[in-house]
């Protein structure tokens, strides 16, 4: 797996509830994952009584947290299109 960046594409489907998720996350996931790419994002209530060091450790792990679940699905996603794609049509 290459470097996270926070500049890397987003690759987004929709789920079987019609919502725009980022491949392998949930909405909540994806929602939590956007608020924390985003260094203005006010996260609720742990803005008020966390250090903001302790705060931007936590977050940075949780975004590297969802970041890697959501690359291991875009690639094991991206492998069994190639693969769909790659088999033979046979015609009778």
């Amino acid at each position: 797996m290459s470097e996270p960046r926070k500049d890397a594409p987003r690759r987004y489907i929709v789920d079987g509830a019609g919502q725009r998720v980022l491949v392998g996350l949930t909405i909540s996931e994806t929602i939590e994952f956007e608020a924390l790419d985003n260094p203005g994002a006010r996260l609720g209530v742990d803005l008020l009584v966390e250090p903001p060091h302790v705060r931007q450790d936590r977050h940075g792990e949780r975004w590297l947290e969802l970041y890697v679940k959501h690359e291991r699905a875009w690639h094991d996603w991206m492998a069994e299109t190639r693969a769909r794609l790659e088999k033979p049509c046979l015609l009778n």
